[in-house]
């Protein structure tokens, strides 16, 4: 794994970037909001970073503006959907012959995350846990542009169940468009003792979307 400092919209980007091998499918994991703690080092986007990796990725995780040691300040996430976007730059000029592009995210940035889907036609699939569907506008998701998997924990007390159930439903409007919801019992927002079971839906989406050389 090595340590990335690259220039970033408002100043420099720090990250982590484990590559396996050249030609592998890449990843881009985002993590929760700033103004909360969020970081890079989040146990849960960790966790998605590090499922990644098992499964012959070459994988991404980096701190927003303001994060870290990356520079800048929160931006409401305008500033940070630019981040996002700086970075999977760098990882495909990094990465050209590589076998797909997916994105992730964790909570906050998981909303960020499927704003850079509908912005980046290149992103092959994506991975989101308890995407805030009650806090942020999912309407830009029309029609949502790739399949892709939601995780979410029935007794999140930060997002409801209900809410991203409904953000499922509503994706799997699209013509084309396959939407997994993978629903942990007993997790709550942070999935605290139920990490290895969001690794093992991870895993099992994405050996299935056969994006792994497993």
């Amino acid at each position: 794994m090595a340590e990335i400092i690259i220039p970033g919209p408002a100043g420099r980007l720090e990250g982590r970037y484990h590559e396996t091998r050249e030609g592998a499918p890449v990843a881009l994991v985002l993590h929760p909001h700033p103004m909360q703690g969020g970081t890079m080092n989040n146990k849960v986007s960790y966790v998605m970073y590090q499922t990644f990796v098992k499964l012959g990725f070459n994988v991404m995780r980096f701190n927003f503006r303001g994060v870290g040691r990356s520079e800048g300040a929160f931006d409401d996430g305008n500033g940070e959907l630019s981040d996002a976007a700086t970075m999977l730059d760098w990882l495909q000029t990094e990465n050209r012959h590589a076998r797909g592009f997916w994105v992730a995210g964790f909570s906050f940035g998981a909303w960020i995350a499927m704003q850079l889907l509908m912005r980046r036609p290149e992103l092959d699939g994506f991975v989101v846990a308890s995407p805030p569907a009650n806090m942020y506008d999912f309407n830009f998701l029309a029609p949502c542009p790739v399949s892709g998997l939601l995780i979410q924990g029935d007794i999140d007390e930060v997002v409801p169940l209900s809410n991203v159930e409904t953000l499922a439903k509503k994706l799997r409007q699209q013509k084309g468009i396959k939407i997994n919801l993978d629903i942990i019992k007993g997790a709550d927002h942070f999935f605290n003792g139920k990490l290895p079971l969001l690794s093992q839906a991870m895993e099992a989406y994405l050996i299935e979307r056969n994006n792994s050389p497993i």
